[in-house]
């Protein structure tokens, strides 16, 4: 007898499962397994339907903070060089500017192999770089 109310719960649950599976069959033709199916699947009525390409959203946003990461990375090469001209021959500060420097440098080259990174991994999704700034003429 304690164990009724389990049961009961069992077998409305297995009663819900055939009823869902007979109600809404699984139609294997009418299912995109794309990523593009899987976007325009999930997407809003106001959301963009171009996710990659030139002009999807990842390409925008990969772009926009590359841009960030490339003004941020000047800055700081100025920042790290006035450092190092007004250090008056300090070894500690010149050590700081030249690391500063340095920093800057290794964190343009990560952002440029992540860039890159991006674009393969979007290219293989959709057979095409997703901004490669090269016009293909068709």
């Amino acid at each position: 007898m304690k164990h009724l109310p389990h049961l009961i719960k069992t077998g409305l649950l297995s009663l819900a499962i055939v009823v869902s599976a007979v109600a809404y069959p699984a139609t294997s033709s009418a299912v995109d397994l794309s990523v593009q199916g899987g976007v325009n699947a999930a997407k809003g009525n106001d959301q963009p339907s171009n996710l990659f390409g030139n002009a999807g959203i990842f390409s925008t946003i990969t772009n926009t903070l590359l841009f960030i990461l490339g003004a941020i990375s000047v800055i700081m090469i100025i920042i790290g060089g006035l450092r190092y001209v007004i250090s008056g021959g300090d070894s500690a500060a010149v050590t700081a500017a030249k690391n500063t420097i340095l920093y800057a440098i290794v964190g343009v080259i990560v952002a440029i192999l992540a860039y890159a990174i991006i674009n393969f991994v979007i290219g293989s999704f959709t057979g095409a770089p997703s901004s490669s700034g090269v016009s293909s003429g068709v």
